[in-house]
């Protein structure tokens, strides 16, 4: 996501839509009433032939639904305005159709939370979110998966022979050069390939850093070159991951929730009254956050923006993960506190 435009006095924001996680952050900020402006399409008749022209569209929200199988968002309410004027007919309903690449305007009375989130998807829009080797026994070819695109890196060489007789000592450097690569980062990897490469990289690190397996799913590919990695793309393998990463911390968080809750330490609270009290005594540090919860309900709303004046650390749970099941169990909200209050 890029903000491209910035007038908070009067309740404006433009976005740039970026990746597929940006129109679920726009859903989740958005209310009924808002007004939103977009570039879209308008069946227009010209006698009996019907055609499709090009307009710019203002409409006040009435839904919002993020199709995720269809990776579009879309915003249905009444047109207030549009240009062409020609094309456009106040008060009828229209729905636009937003997919990663469009441009929307935002009007609304934004909470300070609300802005946070939005800054916070911008941050994450240039942040590594997972890279990507494609393999063969020639050369590994590395990519690095961004918010707005890929990102290629260094290409690692197979400078050895099978008939020389240096050849283990080469294949032994080969895959040592690629496992320095993949325990300089943080990121997750999926490493894929035609061959045996990537097997051969998997024993080679099983045998000098097994932990470093824990980081890397190993996948295939037709061939170890830039159509590899769309290949990739292309099979959903990689949105699967970069999916698991972000339910894989909601887990680590639960769990440490639960670890507290079962310890009896006092370092935890859940519940609205309860989550209220530690935020308005500025003990939260991290808030757990049911996203639907939010949507739905006006008291967690206005908790989860004191907590974010007050500094806390808010995590949103995507109702899709098992941990926001878990989550809602205990009322939707809960906290990990800085201190006891009680």
């Amino acid at each position: 996501m890029r903000i491209v435009h910035r007038d908070l006095r009067n309740g404006e924001l433009k976005l740039m839509l970026q990746r597929l996680e940006d129109l679920w952050h726009i859903e989740r900020v958005l209310r009924g009433g808002d007004v939103v402006e977009a570039r879209t399409y308008r069946s227009v008749k010209f006698g009996d032939k019907e055609e499709r022209k090009p307009v710019s569209i203002t409409l006040r929200v009435e839904g919002v639904e993020f199709a995720e199988t269809a990776n579009r968002l879309r915003i249905g309410g009444v047109i207030l305005a549009g240009n062409p004027e020609e094309f456009v007919q106040k008060g009828r309903h229209h729905t636009f159709d937003l997919e990663p690449g469009d441009t929307v305007k935002v009007i609304k009375d934004w909470k300070n939370f609300e802005i946070s989130r939005l800054e916070k998807a911008v941050k994450e829009t240039s942040r590594p979110t997972l890279r990507i080797i494609v393999m063969d026994e020639e050369k590994a070819l590395t990519a690095i998966l961004r918010g707005y695109g890929i990102d290629y890196g260094p290409v690692f060489w197979f400078s050895g022979s099978k008939r020389g007789e240096d050849y283990e000592k080469k294949l032994s450097q080969y895959y040592g050069e690629v496992a320095a690569y993949v325990s300089s980062s943080k990121e997750k990897f999926i490493v894929a390939g035609p061959g045996f490469a990537k097997d051969g990289l998997k024993s080679f690190i099983q045998k000098k850093d097994p932990p470093l397996l824990q980081r890397i799913v190993f996948e295939s590919c037709s061939y170890a070159e830039r159509s590899g990695v769309s290949e990739l793309l292309k099979k959903g393998v990689v949105e699967k991951i970069a999916g698991e990463a972000q339910m894989e911390r909601e887990e680590n968080l639960f769990e440490k929730f639960m670890m507290h809750v079962n310890k009896g330490d006092g370092l935890v609270s859940y519940g609205k009254k309860e989550v209220a009290d530690a935020v308005s005594s500025g003990a939260v540090e991290t808030l757990l956050v049911l996203d639907e919860s939010l949507r739905r309900d006006k008291e967690i709303e206005r908790m989860t923006e004191d907590a974010e004046n007050r500094r806390a650390e808010i995590v949103f749970f995507s109702s899709k993960g098992d941990s926001s099941h878990k989550l809602k169990g205990f009322g939707g909200i809960a906290a990990l506190l800085r201190f006891r209050i009680s």
